[in-house]
């Protein structure tokens, strides 16, 4: 499935608009990337075989374990558009996919561990 780049940004942004209330009032000093791929750097960071996909990624301070860190830039969430793409066969699956993407890494942001941020994806 191919869409726009422009167009997947819109469906990204109203997936972070439509997020439960509990989960918007929670967020705190993040940022949002769409990036077409990940980076070596990235695959590297999530420690995972060659046989894996990374969707989306989570960078940053959880906020279950931060302290008087002081200024600091924001933690960030990249959604990999290409990989997306690869694995939706429509603009449906692609709003699905998403929507459970940006809940997973956001439970992520917020201190779960990947079974906590798996369960957030339903949510």
């Amino acid at each position: 499935m191919e869409i726009s780049v422009v167009d997947f940004e819109k469906v990204a942004l109203g997936a972070i608009e439509n997020l439960p209330p509990n989960f918007l009032a929670r967020i705190n000093n993040l940022a949002f990337f769409i990036e077409d791929y990940p980076t070596r750097e990235q695959i590297k960071k999530v420690r995972v075989g060659n046989n894996f996909t990374l969707l989306g990624l989570y960078e940053g301070y959880r906020q279950s374990a931060r302290t008087n860190l002081g200024p600091v830039l924001p933690d960030r969430i990249t959604i990999f558009r290409k990989n997306i793409l690869n694995e939706c066969a429509n603009e449906k699956e692609i709003k699905e996919k998403i929507t459970k993407i940006i809940k997973h890494e956001i439970a992520h942001h917020f201190g779960s561990d990947e079974r906590g941020a798996r369960k957030a994806e339903v949510g």
